[in-house]
């Protein structure tokens, strides 16, 4: 699991595929736990090996979850890798703008 023994961790955002949401050089918190749709979630693709990446949880699909980036033109997700596998669910955002998301 990404997230190893600690169930929560600081994650740097890198990239606008979750802009608007979320902007590169954010800083927020995910939490290991179960996500729902519409969570914001700490992601890998076996397709992609070491590539951790956030995304917009959709729906649950077959062993893992269709998910998205809310910036539909610079976002790489499920539409072409398949369902991900979700590690943790993105709580809130640290940096720069403080507050739940």
């Amino acid at each position: 699991m990404v997230l190893g023994r600690l169930p929560v961790r600081r994650v740097l955002i890198k990239g606008p595929s979750m802009s608007p949401t979320l902007q590169h050089g954010d800083v927020v918190v995910v939490v290991g736990k179960r996500p729902k749709p519409g969570d914001v979630v700490l992601v890998t693709w076996d397709e992609r090996p070491g590539q951790v990446s956030v995304k917009r949880a959709k729906e649950p699909s077959g062993h893992g979850w269709h998910v998205e980036g809310d910036n539909t033109f610079a976002s790489t997700d499920s539409r072409t890798l398949g369902p991900a596998r979700v590690h943790a669910v993105v709580m809130f955002r640290l940096w720069p703008r403080p507050g739940r998301l």
